[in-house]
């Protein structure tokens, strides 16, 4: 059990900070999907991979004082600001990672935007099928994103850059 909260421990320390609960949701679905051993299980929700576990993981890190949770008043709507606390620091210097070095793979991603994300994200969800199917798909459940074919390359472009970290 702690191992899975061990691992987003390890995964906020890399990151230094993640700004939105979308960003982050997507970030640990394309690390994992990218090979990173995530234990979250993803379904497919309104804004497209969405874990449940993983919500619940970070709300038991925040409320142990392992990760401290900021919410920002943006007038229309509340942001959250993650980062590790130094007790979270401390319960990793306890725990044994074996997880791949995915340091410049999290850098890549804190970079995107939340849109882009979830974009890439979607397209990872549909994998299985073939190229124009996943942009069929992705223009079928993401009609009101209104993706654009020049965002759909540079999500392609995007993956297989992940791809590459991974080799």
């Amino acid at each position: 059990m702690l191992a899975n909260h061990a691992n987003l421990l390890q995964f906020f320390s890399s990151a230094e900070e993640v700004v939105g609960r979308k960003k982050l949701q997507k970030m640990i679905y394309i690390l994992k999907k990218n090979g990173v051993p995530f234990g979250e299980k993803y379904e497919f929700h309104l804004f497209g991979p969405y874990s449940e576990e993983l919500s619940l993981r970070v709300d038991e890190l925040s409320n142990l004082g392992l990760l401290q949770e900021t919410k920002e008043d943006k007038s229309s709507y509340i942001q959250y600001r993650y980062t590790m606390t130094e007790e979270g620091q401390q319960f990793l210097t306890h725990y044994d990672n074996h997880f791949p070095d995915y340091q410049e793979a999290v850098h890549l991603l804190k970079e995107k935007s939340s849109r882009f994300l979830e974009l890439v994200s979607t397209m990872l969800y549909f994998e299985e099928l073939q190229q124009e199917e996943v942009e069929e798909k992705v223009r079928t459940v993401k009609k009101k994103q209104n993706y654009t074919d020049e965002e759909m390359i540079q999500a392609w472009e995007f993956i297989d850059s992940m791809k590459k970290l991974r080799q």
